[in-house]
């Protein structure tokens, strides 16, 4: 169960047919033994997982990684609200029983973030351009509880590492998780998304990423500028072009000063 705004919302991190997204690869190894599937079953009876148990919110987005922004996931979030502040999610490459795990990310509020050095904040990427494109979706979600879900998520900002190089749709998957962990960024502006990735991902699921843009468009005024929307600009192949009234803070300074009148 999760509080938004006025809203409960109960969410279960199964999906139905219609939408259901499996494993982008096969893990390499052997097939489990029949003592290794016997030794899982008593294990399910015999321990505890209430740790999962509370991974009870699904959401879905994408993810250029910072220091190679080309290289892009689709990032199936399952994640736990611990407090107003904070969330913490487990992301993998589909939503089936055999999804592979490739990362986790942290969720923060704009509160906790401003308190961070700005040291540790190069690592915190912002949101507001992943809501108010549409791009970051809450699957089988009546409207209203997706906007307050949204509308909680405004101004904060996430730390996402990817551990595996897995993802639907990408040729070069590894088939096991090799080197060091890579830091995920956010889309903040149109255009920065590969050519496909998000159409796929919304023929796939029964999703129109165009309709949750215009759904939440009364969040804009929501909107305060956020570091880290300038990070990545410049940095793809192909024509970009701003999301409205997402704004990066330095940009926003810059602009502040110019119009104060001289002294």
């Amino acid at each position: 169960m999760f509080f938004a705004g006025s809203v409960f919302i109960t969410l279960e991190t199964g999906c139905t047919d219609s939408d259901t997204v499996g494993p982008a690869v096969e893990a390499e190894g052997q097939p489990e033994s029949t003592k290794t599937k016997v030794l899982e079953a008593g294990a399910g009876v015999l321990q505890r997982d209430a740790p999962t148990d509370k991974l009870n919110i699904y959401l879905v987005g994408f993810h250029p990684l910072k220091n190679d922004p080309q290289h892009q996931f689709e990032a199936h979030h399952f994640c736990q609200q611990v407090n107003e502040d904070f969330m913490q999610c487990v992301l993998y490459d589909g939503n089936t029983s055999d999804a592979n795990l490739n990362g986790i990310e942290y969720i923060i509020s704009e509160r906790l973030f401003d308190s961070l050095p700005e040291e540790e904040q190069q690592y915190w990427h912002p949101h507001n351009g992943e809501i108010l494109s549409g791009q970051l979706v809450a699957p089988n979600l009546p409207e209203v509880a997706d906007k307050e879900l949204m509308q909680s998520k405004m101004n904060s900002y996430g730390k996402t590492w990817h551990t595996w190089n897995v993802t639907y749709g990408n040729e070069s998957n590894d088939r096991l998780p090799l080197g060091e962990p890579a830091l995920g960024w956010s889309f903040n502006r149109f255009g920065e998304a590969q050519p496909g990735l998000l159409e796929n991902r919304d023929r796939r699921m029964g999703i129109s990423t165009e309709e949750r843009r215009r759904q939440r468009q009364d969040l804009i005024p929501l909107a305060h500028p956020q570091a880290g929307v300038d990070a990545l600009k410049g940095a793809f192949e192909r024509p970009t072009k701003p999301i409205p009234d997402v704004v990066d803070k330095s940009t926003s300074a810059a602009s502040d000063l110019k119009k104060r009148p001289n002294p």
